[in-house]
C-alpha cells in the first residue's frame, strides 16, 4: 500500500495531508470534504483535485490535518497540502505542469505574512498625525 504525507503553509497555518489508496473519500480535521464549511473554503480545497483526473481522484483518499490561521489561511495551506500530494503520489511532471499553469501557489505557497507592528502609530505603517497649529 502507498502512503504519501505532504504538508503545506499559508501565513500562520499548517495542513499536513495523507495520501493512500482508497475510494474518493477527502476529510478535514476528520469532517468529510462535503459537509465543510464556508463553501469558498471546501471550493478552494477542491481546486487541485478538480484540475487532477478523475481516475486517479476516485481511486484515493485524503485526510487533510490543519491547525492554526483563519479559515481561508487553513483552506489555502489545504490546498497546497493537497497538490503536493498528488504529485509526489503519482510523480507527473506533466500534473505538475498542469497545477503551475492553473496557479503557482498550488506548488510554491505564497510566502507574505503579516507585518510587525512598530511603536509610534495603531498599526504597522500608520502613524500619529502632527499639526503644528
Amino acid at each position: 500500500m502507498k502512503i504519501v504525507v505532504s504538508s503545506g503553509k499559508r501565513k500562520t497555518a499548517i495542513a499536513r495531508a495523507t495520501i493512500r489508496e482508497g475510494t474518493g473519500r477527502v476529510y478535514i480535521n476528520k469532517t468529510p470534504l462535503e459537509n465543510y464549511m464556508p463553501l469558498m473554503a471546501r471550493q478552494i480545497i477542491e481546486e487541485p483535485l478538480l484540475i487532477a483526473s478523475d481516475d486517479l481522484t476516485s481511486k484515493i483518499d485524503i485526510r487533510i490535518n490543519v491547525r492554526g490561521g483563519g479559515t481561508m489561511g487553513q483552506a489555502q495551506a489545504s490546498r497546497i497540502a493537497v497538490a503536493r500530494g498528488l504529485v509526489d503520489y503519482t510523480k507527473s511532471a506533466d500534473l505538475r505542469q498542469h497545477f503551475v499553469e492553473y496557479d503557482r501557489t498550488l506548488m510554491a505557497g505564497d510566502s507574505r505574512r503579516k507585518e510587525k507592528k512598530k511603536f509610534g502609530g495603531p498599526g504597522a505603517r500608520a502613524r500619529k498625525q502632527k499639526s503644528y497649529r
